[in-house]
């Protein structure tokens, strides 16, 4: 699973924010202690704490064993007593926050340089970076995700407003690209796609146009298609979106 679904699986734990919120007003945080199955997901990591962030979008609040919103540095610990995670609040919200796996490595940081931009940085339990988001008023605008290995596995760029892409790759684990996104035209907002087989050939290649009008990307043009020897096996002309 491709990490930078992860925006997608953060939207939507952010809009039940209820649980969440019910859960941290009913526990002492200093008392409780959690054991790894608990709050790392095998796929997603330690994301507990995301909708605690409105600079990511988050809009749930942490409360203290008073029942107040929780204020100043905060902090976590797994059953073993390691710290799990400490976060700056404000009003029960996340100003910035680090949390760690239990054998002390960083599992992700995040930290705003502005009341606009913010950075998150999630890495795996060896330390190696496994995704950077940068966000722009509550919305990733740029990510980068990276495989165990190091190498590449999404890139994702957007314009200042979050309105439309500047680009968006995706990589196979032996370095070769899987799909290509990429402006061309900043003026008529034309696009080029290209999807490839695993071994590095092409499997298909075109042109497409960003509809403001329709917040989508349509096909335009002429589109080819390729087996895995290279050979052409089809060709196909758009318009709108629709094939010609």
């Amino acid at each position: 699973m491709h990490f930078y679904r992860l925006i997608y699986f953060f939207t939507i734990l952010i809009v039940s924010k209820s649980g969440f919120s019910q859960s941290f007003s009913s526990q002492v945080p200093q008392l409780k202690r959690y054991t790894p199955a608990e709050i790392i997901d095998p796929d997603y990591g330690i994301i507990r704490y995301n909708k605690l962030v409105p600079m990511m979008g988050g809009d749930s609040l942490r409360y203290t064993k008073d029942g107040y919103n929780a204020q100043g540095w905060q902090e976590d610990f797994y059953v073993s007593g390691k710290l799990l995670h400490k976060g700056f609040y404000a009003d029960g919200f996340i100003k910035i926050f680090k949390n760690y796996y239990e054998n002390g490595q960083v599992e992700r940081s995040f930290t705003s340089t502005d009341l606009k931009h913010a950075k998150l940085e999630v890495f795996y339990e060896d330390g190696k970076v496994r995704s950077t988001i940068n966000y722009y008023e509550g919305n990733a605008q740029n990510q980068y995700d990276f495989f165990r290995n190091g190498s590449p596995e999404y890139i994702e760029e957007n314009d200042k407003n979050i309105e439309y892409l500047f680009k968006r790759y995706s990589y196979y684990e032996n370095g070769l690209p899987e799909s290509m996104f990429e402006l061309v035209d900043k003026k008529s907002k034309k696009y080029i796609k290209k999807e490839f087989y695993e071994n590095g050939r092409i499997k298909e290649e075109g042109s497409m146009i960003f509809r403001k009008d329709m917040g989508d990307y349509q096909k335009e043009g002429s589109w080819s298609y390729y087996d895995e020897k290279g050979n052409v096996t089809k060709t196909e002309s758009y318009h709108n979106g629709e094939k010609e």
